[in-house]
């Protein structure tokens, strides 16, 4: 099973030193989605992690960095898949780059699995698959229509939303690729001690980790 972790959308403290302890721990994909933070901050927050880690890292935005960085990817939003032209010329710097980048991107519902994207996707998010941890938000999905969903479109789907490690079980029951890890570590005093719990949940339950 795929482990991702999406770093806060909003800083934290040590929030980087805790990334970097998970990634020393063996996590394999780190997604940096700072949607407020400008090219320069997105720079720091890279170089702020050990070159070593950097083909782990996937940015939600600046996409040009990944280039520069050598990272491991890009996470397109609604908004650059709209971006039309903006998107192309995207895609054509990436393809003309000679870097192999993994692309991913998010649905949050169903429907939208089944719809052809001229983007190929190495995996994709789907959102919220469980009640949210915090109370903020329920979700509108039947284990039934995920199943399905699952395994008629082939693809390689990441449960996102209200995971924590009483889930992971379900998780892997319902058939998906891998599951985003969010709410479960940042909202807690140590989000690293967090995280091996979950890794230490996934030896119990002999899932082998990606």
């Amino acid at each position: 099973m795929k482990i991702v972790v999406i770093s806060p959308s909003k800083s934290k403290e040590n929030e980087i030193s805790q990334a970097i302890q998970m990634l020393e721990a063996g996590l394999g994909t780190y997604h940096i989605n700072k949607p407020k933070y400008s090219t320069k901050k997105m720079k720091q927050y890279i170089e702020e992690i050990p070159e070593h880690f950097h083909d782990r890292l996937v940015i939600h935005s600046h996409h040009n960095l990944a280039i520069k960085y050598r990272l491991q990817g890009v996470h397109y939003t609604k908004k650059h898949l709209e971006g039309g032209l903006k998107n192309w010329w995207r895609e054509k710097r990436l393809a003309l780059s000679g870097c192999s980048f993994v692309k991913t991107t998010s649905h949050g519902k169903l429907s939208s699995l089944y719809d052809k994207q001229k983007t190929k996707f190495d995996y994709v998010f789907l959102l919220p698959v469980f009640d949210s941890i915090t109370g903020k938000y329920q979700s509108g999905f039947y284990e039934e229509s995920i199943i399905a969903a699952i395994q008629k479109t082939k693809k390689k789907i990441i449960a996102r939303g209200g995971i924590d490690i009483n889930r992971i079980e379900k998780i892997k029951e319902l058939g998906f690729y891998g599951m985003a890890l969010y709410t479960c570590l940042w909202n807690n005093e140590n989000p690293f001690e967090s995280y091996l719990k979950v890794i230490h949940r996934c030896q119990e339950l002999k899932i082998t980790v990606e």
